[in-house]
């Protein structure tokens, strides 16, 4: 049983808190995760004071030992997380006073929870977004290694769902790989923008204490001090860009998945999931479901709705600090872990399918993908383009009408549509010639794609 001791803060109260609000206002049951972010604070905020000669070198050592003992508990599983202690922070100082006695009294000189915590979140978020770095680099390699396994292969490209021009596989895994790598630079940003500390910041007005925050900035690995002390404990625009971040992740992870769910289907049949990524029905024997992906689409919901949290929580807040703060820590660790999760199971889906190739080109007789190629062909024949994209539509009503491509089509029956049309009208024609035209840099021409392909490999070679 925990035995109910006296708040740290509580030096003006006669009354403890009721059982009902002690239960409402606690925070440990899930901000104990910034554990190891809250003891690094702590040591690097010990050791600026010694410096500064707030404290002795001798109480500075014992803090720090006792931090590291705490440190290790918590890792060996025998820290005793108690709720009347409320937080992450007041368990590890409470904890320390009792390792160590009246040394730990003094860790809180020139420190406040609200510079604490802002300082904790940023150090957390920083290596969090190091973490779903890596997870997207992952994932890139498997698409990476993908697109270079069937770097022949043609498919049809959509616009609107519905057929639209031939594209090379490799194209479209590729334009996934360049989604993700906007996601890194975008977390890159984020993380160099919330690079400041809070620390010593206190409550909101800062200390008259002769403190030094660049050094504990410093310590820490942070860029310098955050100028405005009300800024840096009321500030949580970093979360709001991390968990922007995520959801603009989440929602790139949840396109793939839904064309990977359609690919799946037996309407496409263009993706075959090996059975270690898909799971079968309860009562139809014969399902196969690619689940793994149909969840990383559903989970997206969760971390857009995180983001909303978020920002609902801060909209109405006046500066300083405000104790609804503290409703900030399960969205941002739900959305991180969330993401983590979705990027993984990714990456193991991508490792997992192949595509159906035969099922793939018959396919591509429909749709007339090549109809956008036969009008690049007028052009090179002097026609305005806005007459030939007429000329095409007609000769593709004409091929319907007779139930052809129109590549088969006669050159009798095209010079019927317009006489501009020549035999070399054929070299356009069909989804391999369509493709074999495309030349603009960035296109799905095989050179570009190749060439980009290649770059991709050079760079993952590189990190």
């Amino acid at each position: 049983m925990e035995t109910v001791q006296k708040k740290l803060w509580g030096g003006r109260f006669e009354q403890s808190v009721t059982p009902a609000v002690e239960k409402f206002s606690e925070s440990v049951s899930f901000d104990r995760k910034l554990y190891k972010h809250d003891i690094q604070g702590s040591r690097a905020h010990a050791t600026m004071l010694a410096q500064q000669g707030l404290i002795s070198m001798e109480d500075m050592e014992n803090i720090i030992s006792g931090l590291n003992e705490i440190e290790r508990r918590i890792e060996s599983g025998e820290f005793l997380w108690r709720t009347d202690r409320e937080d992450v922070h007041m368990n590890i100082e409470a904890e320390l006073i009792d390792l160590v006695g009246d040394p730990a009294k003094k860790l809180h000189t020139a420190r406040s929870r609200n510079d604490q915590v802002a300082t904790d979140v940023r150090l957390w978020c920083r290596d969090s977004m190091d973490k779903i770095i890596h997870k997207i680099m992952d994932f890139q390699v498997a698409l990476i290694k993908l697109a270079d396994s069937y770097k022949d292969l043609i498919i049809p490209g959509y616009t609107h769902l519905q057929r639209a021009q031939p594209l090379l596989l490799p194209h479209l895994l590729l334009a996934y790989v360049e989604q993700l790598e906007r996601d890194i630079g975008r977390l890159k940003d984020c993380q160099q923008r919330m690079n400041y500390c809070p620390l010593g910041s206190c409550a909101l007005a800062g200390t008259g204490l002769p403190i030094d925050r660049f050094a504990t900035a410093s310590a820490l690995g942070f860029i310098e001090p955050l100028r405005n002390s009300v800024d840096a404990v009321s500030d949580r625009d970093f979360l709001l860009e991390f968990l922007s971040v995520n959801s603009i992740l989440a929602v790139h992870l949840s396109r793939i998945a839904e064309e990977w769910v359609l690919w799946a289907s037996e309407e496409f049949g263009f993706l075959t999931p090996s059975d270690a990524v898909s799971t079968g029905s309860s009562i139809m024997p014969q399902k196969k479901n690619p689940d793994p992906m149909e969840l990383v689409r559903g989970k997206s919901a969760r971390v857009i709705g995180n983001l909303t949290t978020l920002l609902v929580l801060c909209k109405g807040l006046p500066h300083a600090y405000n104790r609804d703060l503290q409703e900030d820590k399960e969205p941002l660790f739900d959305s991180t872990e969330t993401v983590i999760a979705m990027l993984e199971v990714s990456t193991e889906f991508a490792y997992n399918i192949s595509f159906n190739e035969e099922r793939i080109a018959k396919s591509l007789t429909a749709g007339h993908l090549d109809a956008t190629t036969m009008a690049d062909y007028l052009v090179y024949k002097g026609v305005p383009f806005r007459t030939s994209h007429e000329i095409v539509g007609k000769s593709v009503a004409l091929a319907l009408s007779k139930g052809c491509q129109l590549s088969e089509l006669s050159i009798a029956e095209l010079r019927s549509v317009n006489p501009a049309f020549d035999e070399d009208v054929y070299k356009y024609l069909g989804v391999q010639n369509a493709v074999g035209w495309f030349r603009s840099f960035g296109s799905t021409g095989k050179a570009c794609v190749m060439e980009e392909l290649r770059l991709w490999k050079d760079k993952v070679v590189r990190r």
